[in-house]
């Protein structure tokens, strides 16, 4: 609530007002860490897609249209949700003052890399193949090449430093392996002798390589992000004719994937030496928005804010309909389209992630404490 000031107030109690009002917290926390973490390196699917599909042709996981960004300050920017996603809140509490640019914008290069670059691509996977559904993706793999090959020599250059000097200062987070499960698993894209368990235990493997591969780099600092109840989502309700409640199959899948990825925070900070794996239980998170959803502000857990376009109107399930209806509400709605969150939820789990002091929200530390090391 802001303090207004009478203005006719006279001058010398103005000069004692500047001194007796409180600071504002936001600010301070920005100045308290602008040396502490100088920006972000962003890897994997739509939850941190902040635009990079709206530059890859031939795919059909874009949203460059509205209703998506109908609460974002530039309109649809090619993040999944009505306004900010997790990325951008977590860079207000970091105190990074711009936006993380999308890697696939031609003007992304320069200075404007010095704040980190996001690398995510709506649809795609830690798996290769998992996005072939949704076209033209880049998967985990690829994006950490393009981390490599061209982002790394030219942020050197703009640093004046090796990329090992100067990489330990950024923030890596990661939140991918989602659709492995729903566009790849659930879909028979693999043997289906393969159980769940071997197939889990493959895809936290491949994982485990992959954040070795950015440590090998100079990656020190990361945050990784469980996958979502995305079988509470919307989509997974209305395809298995389930109103009521979640889809426990699929949540039986993210919650084994979870548990390997909480348990890699602690394995690989013993592989990687110096390195410091922060666990983000975003599963956990919504659950507990769901099971008691008027406690935290909200009042639709089910269905989604957007009017979703059907397959038979060749769309997914998943995504808004282009130009479509839209609740008016949407900071109480859960779910923005058939799968991902509104910037209301995104706003939780930043602020979860970086000051919740629940082991089981946050491992083994908040992303406040991390920015200290």
């Amino acid at each position: 609530m802001s303090q207004r000031v009478p203005q006719n107030l006279p001058f010398f109690c103005l000069f004692l007002l500047a001194f007796l009002l409180p600071c504002n917290s936001s600010t301070s926390e920005r100045q308290k860490h602008e040396h502490k973490i100088k920006g972000m390196f962003v890897f994997g699917s739509s939850l941190v897609d902040n635009g990079n599909n709206n530059f890859i042709k031939n795919t059909i996981a874009n949203v460059d249209f509205l209703p998506y960004g109908i609460d974002f300050p530039f309109g649809p920017s090619g993040r999944f949700t009505n306004g900010k996603n997790v990325i951008d809140l977590l860079g207000e509490h970091l105190g990074i003052l711009s936006y993380i640019p999308p890697f696939t914008d031609p003007s992304t290069k320069g200075k404007k890399l010095v704040s980190g670059v996001n690398y995510a691509s709506g649809g795609s996977g830690i798996l290769d193949d998992t996005g072939a559904f949704a076209g033209n993706v880049m998967n985990l793999n690829a994006q950490i090449r393009n981390f490599e090959s061209v982002t790394l020599p030219d942020l050197e250059v703009q640093l004046r430093s090796k990329s090992r000097e100067s990489l330990p200062q950024f923030l890596f987070v990661v939140g991918s392996g989602g659709n492995d499960y729903s566009l790849n698993y659930f879909m028979g894209m693999v043997n289906s002798n393969v159980s769940l368990e071997e197939f889990t235990a493959n895809l936290t493997t491949t994982f485990s390589h992959q954040l070795k591969r950015l440590y090998n780099l100079g990656a020190r600092k990361f945050a990784l992000m469980a996958i979502n109840p995305n079988g509470c989502s919307p989509m997974a309700r209305a395809s298995s004719l389930t109103r009521d409640g979640c889809v426990q199959h699929l949540n039986r899948a993210v919650h084994l994937f979870n548990a390997r990825l909480k348990t890699l925070v602690v394995t690989l900070r013993a592989q990687m030496p110096g390195s410091v794996l922060v666990f983000v239980n975003s599963y956990k998170v919504i659950r507990d928005i769901i099971r008691d959803p008027a406690s935290k502000g909200f009042n639709n857990t089910g269905t989604s804010c957007c009017e979703v376009a059907t397959i038979n109107e060749g769309g997914t399930g998943i995504l808004c309909k282009r130009g479509g209806s839209i609740c008016k509400n949407r900071s109480s709605h859960v779910f923005f389209d058939g799968l991902h969150p509104t910037e209301a939820v995104n706003l939780v789990i930043a602020n979860k992630a970086y000051a919740s002091n629940h082991k089981a929200e946050v491992y083994p530390m908040n992303l406040k404490q991390l920015s200290e090391i």
